[in-house]
């Protein structure tokens, strides 16, 4: 699995990765942000993505650099 801090190139990723952020804050986690920009906790997960401060997995990546190593292979 790919460890990545970059905002995900899919715009179905990004929302998945702030949707699930926002339900951690919603549920009592605390802002990684100083000052945030919003109190609503989707722009917060959204900004904290932005500045690079969420790390999420994304397996599907780790397959393709598989499949692309395998192709060279052979």
């Amino acid at each position: 699995m790919a460890h990545l801090k970059d905002a995900p190139d899919s715009q179905f990723a990004y929302v998945v990765v702030v949707a699930r952020r926002a339900r951690q804050l919603l549920v009592g986690g605390r802002p990684m942000v100083d000052n945030p920009r919003s109190r609503k906790t989707t722009r917060i997960a959204e900004e904290e993505l932005q500045k690079g401060l969420l790390e999420y997995d994304a397996p599907h990546l780790n397959e393709q650099a598989e499949d692309i190593n395998e192709k060279k292979k052979k």
